[in-house]
């Protein structure tokens, strides 16, 4: 069943068409990578998706509902959780007041909220003990967990990710792999976009691979190392001419 979908969306910034006709549906469940090389517009879908960017045309339906051109707000509310690139962190806050504000759609239900931040130190543990440390003084990795951490306080039933790896150490990128698989397979849906196609891979259950603004392949990994005219632009990061 189909939890997400973007039907034949377009995005321009100005004059400048970055995203063509792009149609993804993300299953109820799944654990789908979106892999591409730079500039493919993987991020500028994510926020398309979550009207960070609004589509030029098209729609998108989330759990059933077209979401096309809601507040961003009302769209998490909604249960659609996204981590920018970035961290998503505010540095000069610390872990529990980024984590509170993680949850400002539950503000008026502390009890709820305060579950829901205890649920997200259950899972990055170190964040309990380091609680009242400044996000601005977390290593990249750390800033990354607690960025996940704000988006899971309300509770999303997908989690998308924007560049989960970039600029990590791949034993921290490996320790976030574990813990968002616990996630998943405890029923969140998670999408992320990823650097690291190797790990990925290893992963997921699905691939989607962007090049030059569209969609050219979905499938399992397996099936896109057979894909020959792929693999430099998903391993080298090379466009194909």
């Amino acid at each position: 069943m189909s939890l997400l979908s973007s039907d034949r969306i377009d995005v321009h910034y100005g004059r400048v068409q970055v995203l063509y006709d792009v149609s993804i549906e993300v299953d109820d469940g799944e654990f789908v990578a979106l892999l591409g090389t730079n500039g493919a517009g993987k991020s500028t879908w994510l926020k398309a998706v979550s009207n960070l960017v609004t589509p030029s045309s098209g729609k998108v339906v989330f759990d059933g509902h077209d979401i096309t051109g809601l507040p961003p707000d009302e769209i998490v509310a909604r249960g659609l959780g996204h981590v920018p690139s970035g961290r998503g962190t505010l540095p000069d806050l610390t872990i529990e007041e980024n984590l509170r504000l993680g949850g400002h759609l539950l503000r008026h239900d502390k009890a709820k909220r305060r579950q829901s931040i205890d649920e997200v130190y259950g899972l990055f543990a170190w964040m309990a003990d380091r609680r009242s440390q400044l996000a601005g003084t977390l290593s990249g990795g750390e800033q990354q967990m607690v960025g996940i951490g704000r988006a899971l306080v309300n509770r999303p039933k997908l989690l998308m990710i924007d560049e989960l790896s970039l600029g990590l150490a791949p034993i921290v990128v490996e320790e976030i792999y574990e813990q968002i698989a616990k996630l998943n397979a405890n029923g969140l849906t998670i999408l992320i976009v990823e650097q690291n196609a190797t790990l990925a891979m290893e992963v997921v259950e699905r691939v989607l691979f962007r090049e030059k603004g569209r969609v050219q392949f979905s499938g399992r990994a397996r099936d896109l190392l057979n894909r020959k005219d792929l693999l430099r632009s998903v391993f080298l990061g090379e466009a194909r001419t």
